[in-house]
């Protein structure tokens, strides 16, 4: 079966106004090696918005409460395999780099508190958790920033509250790293 190529331009739109798709203003550049990663240069880093809630442990937090460190946000669910395998990496995160002001702040999408909480113990991680089952914080993100349906992803936050990198995917330590270091 020959397919025309009008046939092939029409069908790859209808299936991305199917899926939602829409052309959106370019948030950020992507990486040619890593084109799940987007970079904001100083000077058009937008705005971190105020993540805030309940932790999984029960207490109030806000993505405020860490201006002036380095936050490595992570959106994250039990459910989700990729979610499950960067865990460890993001506890390595925590242990070696807090001492360098670097907070990771983890936002759980879970529907249930106690599966999130079961997540923290099994994999002893001690950094916080929103909780945010309805997505609702993720919300607050500029349009087009991330798709909030694809977890995980984590963002970065500098010292003064801005957006730096935004990592779709599992992430690793050895790709953090980098990031943390002020352009």
């Amino acid at each position: 079966m020959r397919i025309t190529r009008h046939a092939a331009v029409g069908a790859a739109v209808a299936c991305a106004l199917l899926a939602g798709c829409a052309p959106t203003k370019t948030i950020g550049e992507t990486s040619a090696d890593d084109p799940l990663t987007k970079t904001f240069p100083e000077g058009k880093r937008p705005q971190a918005p105020d993540f805030s809630g309940t932790s999984l442990d029960g207490k109030k937090i806000s993505l405020s409460d860490y201006r002036g460190k380095f936050v490595v946000l992570n959106v994250w669910a039990s459910w989700c395999g990729p979610c499950r395998g960067e865990a460890p990496e993001l506890q390595k995160i925590h242990d070696k780099w807090s001492k360098r002001g670097v907070q990771v702040l983890g936002m759980d999408n879970d529907t249930s508190a106690d599966n999130g909480r079961a997540f923290q113990r099994e994999y002893h991680l001690s950094y916080p958790s929103l909780h945010d089952p309805s997505g609702k914080q993720l919300l607050k993100l500029p349009r087009g920033m991330v798709n909030a349906q694809s977890i995980p992803f984590t963002l970065i936050v500098d010292p003064q509250g801005k957006i730096t990198t935004v990592k779709m995917g599992e992430v690793t330590e050895r790709q953090i790293a980098p990031l943390l270091k002020p352009r």
